[in-house]
């Protein structure tokens, strides 16, 4: 699981072609580079905004201090996540690589005037795409609407001599084409409504569902996980599986992450780090869930050394289902002054979930192998990049997350970046008394990143399903994201107003608690309204988790005005008069919340989620655009990676790796596209 909650609150608070298998250094630099230092002071975070997008850079700090086979490591295990990077595109949309390369083609050739307006909604519109690796936005799933003509476009196609076919030009300017990647409407197919490349064009959700249900086996205590790592298709014989692996569906990038992670294996810092990469290398040329289910048993027991790392086909958000993972790679190097200040929440683990307010019988009775780093990324790809969650959970599996226990890191650079980005316009608009908006600036941080600490190591490892219950994507389907993130917000929520985190040495005082419940409903019921177009339904499902935290709590407390919606001079605010109130009533959903989970109570979770997350206040809604458009805030921000740079000597061999930043996204995504392109247009 991944949280982006930090993403919204900054928001919030401010509103971001060679292979492997050859030489190893065919794409490395010589000693004559030169990399001029960036401090905190002149580092450039922010570099352009356009559409609703801000793009930053983060930095990798304690890079020197690292071993030269730690940097090797680092440097294999970035390359291994791009090498798979045009998965993400194939993954998101079935025509997505056709288009993404005739984009580029005339981003590359096209010599006549870049001044003109239409050249510049062509760029605009091309980064969008590439921020969103595809054309359907990266958070509301609706696909981008050029602001240039077809006609326009014909002639960028016919003077780069860039082809592409007639039918995918008309998907690119047609509204009714595969206008929705994700959809997650009831009253819809999920899968013939959704543009996602996950299932074949005219597999019904009914199919699939009905090919997953007869494979699972209830009471078996460690299931697999069905159709992570493939797509589902309509054969000769029926419905069958394509899976990921060398050899198979997306085999030639498979196999370039393989000899990445090959190389990664000769510098690992530790037989345990070195086991799991063996396994992980395995699973890519097998394509077996077996396999995968040992690798994440090796990878959460392989807790030593400074170097970590997801790569994979893992978080299924874009699966109407729930079924399919999608591709992603996060290289980490931990911060070991943080991660020892945080130390204490993975310590806790057994206390948080004795003192819960789920009921007893969904309680875990030992908490195992918990634990939490504050991690520097150091390179992000696939489903992570550009857009970066901040705190990362896992493995998902629950059967291992309950015998062999789970990684939770907070992507603490990405996190620092986040901040260093942004400003307090949002603040001054949605903040209803100047004292909120100071709590928010003294104590917002601080709260962000204990949300992020409870929501991931204590959130989601806590609570257990009842034996005979499936899962969560079989029981409670479509709804079980938003429902999971909606438990572990909870988590987080209820144990910031509590005393023990100020004994803990967490947190200076209860202000910090406050100041999270401030956030927490404002964001919930009003600012992340913004990223929504005029008339919307919610369907992401982090958003319809906080508009149901925030919605139900609002319903619950109005006898006692816990909550109250105030209007001024024409302005819309949400405050918060009783928060310890307000505590007991997130204690009182997360116990809901968990019930329906451990039950696999699919009728009480659609209600919860139809009921309270899905449609806005239509009124608030056109307050809220108004509100933020004239503060020319982006609402969403993403991430240039920074570039290792290896350096050799005479004979090739590398004697250290560099950091450089680079700051131009056109550039990044063009190098990207030169040096990652693996895969046939069409898979």
């Amino acid at each position: 699981m991944k949280f982006t909650k930090y993403l919204m609150l900054t928001a919030a608070a401010s509103t971001f072609l060679y292979s492997c298998g050859g030489d190893a250094t065919s794409q490395e630099a010589t000693t004559e580079e030169v990399v001029v230092e960036e401090t905190d002071s002149n580092f450039v975070w922010k570099t352009e905004q356009f559409a609703d997008l801000q793009i930053n850079r983060y930095k990798i700090n304690g890079w020197d201090k690292l071993s030269l086979n730690q940097k090797k490591l680092a440097y294999y295990l970035t390359q291994s996540g791009l090498a798979g990077r045009d998965m993400i595109w194939d993954q998101n949309y079935r025509h997505n690589l056709k288009i993404k390369r005739a984009l580029e083609n005339i981003v590359t050739n096209y010599t006549g005037d870049k001044e003109v307006g239409d050249w510049k909604k062509f760029m605009n519109y091309t980064k969008r795409v590439w921020f969103a690796n595809g054309i359907h936005h990266h958070y509301s799933n609706d696909k981008f609407t050029p602001e240039f003509s077809k006609e326009y476009f014909t002639t960028l196609l016919a003077d780069t001599k860039t082809e592409l076919a007639e039918n995918v030009v008309e998907v690119i300017f047609n509204p009714e084409i595969d206008n929705k990647k994700v959809s997650l409407d009831p009253e819809k197919d999920l899968l013939l409504a959704s543009a996602v490349n996950l299932y074949g064009e005219n597999v019904t959700e009914k199919e699939a569902s009905d090919f997953y249900a007869s494979r699972v086996d209830k009471n078996d205590e460690t299931p697999i996980w069905h159709g992570l790592n493939s797509k589902l298709v309509k054969g000769e014989n029926g419905l069958e599986e394509r899976v990921y692996k060398s050899g198979g569906m997306y085999g030639e990038a498979i196999d370039e992450i393989i000899g990445w992670l090959e190389k990664a294996v000769t510098v690992a810092e530790n037989e345990a780090q070195g086991n799991a990469l063996k396994l992980l290398i395995e699973y890519y040329k097998t394509g077996d869930l077996n396999t995968w289910d040992k690798y994440n048993v090796a990878w959460c027991e392989a807790t030593d050394g400074d170097i970590d790392y997801i790569n994979s086909f893992i978080e299924v958000y874009n699966d109407p289902l729930g079924y399919k993972g999608s591709y992603e790679s996060i290289v980490e190097i931990n911060d070991f002054e943080a991660s020892a200040r945080m130390a204490i929440v993975a310590e806790n683990a057994q206390w948080f979930e004795d003192n819960s307010t789920i009921l007893d019988e969904h309680k875990k009775k030992e908490v195992v192998g918990v634990t939490y780093k504050v991690v520097e990324v150091a390179g992000e790809s696939g489903d992570a990049s550009p857009s970066s969650s901040i705190g990362v959970n896992l493995p998902n599996s629950p059967w291992i997350r309950k015998a062999h226990g789970s990684k939770s890191v907070s992507l603490g650079s990405i996190i620092h970046a986040y901040s260093k980005a942004g400003g307090h316009g949002m603040l001054e608009e949605f903040c209803y008394t100047k004292k909120e908006m100071e709590m928010e600036i003294e104590h917002g941080g601080v709260g962000d990143k204990m949300h992020t600490a409870l929501h991931e190591v204590i959130g989601h490892a806590s609570g257990q399903i009842n034996p005979g219950v499936g899962t969560p994507k079989e029981t409670l389907k479509s709804y079980a994201s938003a429902l999971e993130e909606a438990r572990a917000d909870l988590v987080g929520l209820y144990y910031l107003m509590d005393p023990k985190l100020v004994e803990m040495g967490l947190i200076s005082s209860l202000d910090v608690g406050k100041t999270a419940y401030d956030g927490y409903i404002r964001n919930g019921l009003m600012v992340q309204l913004r990223r929504l177009q005029p008339g919307a339904d919610i369907e992401e499902a982090h958003m319809r988790n906080r508009q149901v935290v925030a919605a139900w709590a609002m319903e619950r407390g109005a006898g006692d005005n816990v909550i109250e919606k105030i209007v001024k001079d024409e302005k819309t605010y949400f405050v918060v008069n009783d928060y310890d109130k307000l505590r007991t009533i997130f204690g009182e959903l997360l116990m809901i919340i968990q019930k329906i989970t451990s039950e696999g109570d699919y009728q009480a979770g659609k209600d919860l989620i139809q009921n309270y997350g899905v449609k806005v206040d239509q009124a608030i809604h056109t307050e809220v655009l108004a509100r933020s458009k004239k503060l020319n805030i982006a609402a969403y921000g993403g991430f240039i990676n920074p570039k290792l740079v290896p350096v050799t000597n005479e004979a090739g061999e590398i004697t250290d790796i560099k950091v450089t930043y680079p700051d131009d996204f056109t550039e990044q995504m063009l190098e990207y596209a030169k040096n990652y392109s693996f895969l046939p247009s069409e898979n």
